[in-house]
């Protein structure tokens, strides 16, 4: 019998990410510092590891909002340029030192505006963390623009989004609380990156089920789906464990709609229960585009290998699942075909095909 990846071989596999929130993965000890630097008095402690595990406990909450509530202290210290810069810079350098070789990381410019940056400021600052983060590393690392459910600033992020596709933003975003704040608000702004040929993902089908993946889908025309765990309730599994896909879901499948899976974080939430019974694995054995993602590294403790080796002791994943997931997010990422076709090519397969010769 072949011998499943070990935790040390999956970091070194060439991996990439899709779903990861800048404001989810601050090391504690930035957040720690930037507070001391900014005067931000509000941390439940200044201990380090203290502050990490607090994040991991109270983002445990099995809800949502609860899990929401965690971000207002790493928001908190991302308000100056020299922040966003260094959080920025620090996020790429951590994927590159987990394998990852592309990453779209979002962030909602909108939340960083309190020291009065403007949005176009605070893009560029984060552009550029990337930039000193990515040089010299085997890492690139591009931009989703993320606007907020509950605001009403979507049409001005989307138009950012826009203005900033030559300067490394690939797509825009909504993101925050699914109950009582439907994707179809924010019509004008999926309209307007229609109009423009632009790429766009919604977060749907975390909290909330069925109706918000329709939405999503059949009136905003989203090109993925951030996190979509809440499909298998249009599937129907019987006794000999034959699958029965509902309209929905075969038109997921039909369309190959890639679904930005974050085990770990979907488990915190309550969208799941466990990584052993998660979705993943039913979505992955009926072949759909299913991805593997972080969200939140920090409220989750996790990084993208972490979450790949929990799938491989919890549904015995060789190399051949994992190779075929991290293709998936290369299909699905929102660069051009040529750029996605030379890392699957280039980086991608002759990686895997190196860790399990």
């Amino acid at each position: 019998m072949t011998a499943l990846p070990s935790p040390a071989d999956v970091r070194r596999a060439p991996k990439v990410l899709l779903h990861d929130h800048l404001d989810g993965g601050l090391r504690p000890a930035t957040i720690v510092e930037l507070a001391a630097e900014s005067g931000y008095d509000g941390l439940p402690t200044t201990d380090v590891e203290q502050l990490g595990r607090w994040f991991q406990e109270n983002a445990n909450a099995g809800s949502l909002p609860r899990y929401l509530s965690t971000f207002s202290h790493t928001v908190g210290v991302m308000q100056t340029h020299e922040a966003l810069v260094r959080v920025a810079r620090e996020c790429a350098q951590d994927l590159a030192d987990d394998g990852v070789v592309y990453a779209e990381v979002r962030f909602a410019p909108e939340l960083h505006l309190e020291d009065d940056l403007s949005l176009p400021e605070v893009v560029e600052a984060v552009q550029e963390g990337f930039r000193q983060g990515c040089a010299d590393r085997p890492i690139r690392v591009v931009t989703l623009l993320t606007a907020m459910r509950h605001a009403a600033r979507s049409l001005e992020i989307a138009e950012l989004a826009v203005a900033f596709r030559e300067k490394g933003v690939v797509g825009f975003d909504i993101a925050g609380a699914e109950a009582g704040y439907p994707p179809t608000r924010h019509l004008a702004a999926f309209q307007h990156m229609q109009r423009e040929n632009g790429h766009y993902t919604i977060h749907a089908g975390e909290a909330f089920g069925l109706p918000s993946i329709w939405e999503a889908l059949q009136e905003c025309h989203a090109d993925r789906l951030g996190h979509g765990v809440r499909i298998v309730d249009d599937i129907s599994v019987d006794t000999s464990g034959r699958a029965t896909l509902g309209k929905l879901a075969g038109y997921v499948r039909d369309k190959r709609i890639p679904l930005e899976m974050c085990p770990s974080s979907n488990v915190q939430t309550g969208a799941a229960r466990s990584i052993a019974e998660h979705p993943i694995g039913l979505l992955r054995s009926l072949q759909f585009r299913v991805t593997v993602n972080t969200d939140n590294r920090l409220m989750s403790g996790v990084t993208l290998s972490s979450e790949m080796s929990a799938l491989v002791e919890a549904f015995g994943y060789g190399w051949d699942d994992l190779r075929w997931l991290t293709i998936n997010g290369m299909k699905s990422a929102f660069v051009s075909f040529d750029q996605r076709l030379a890392l699957i090519d280039n980086v991608i397969k002759p990686g895997y095909a190196a860790l399990s010769a």
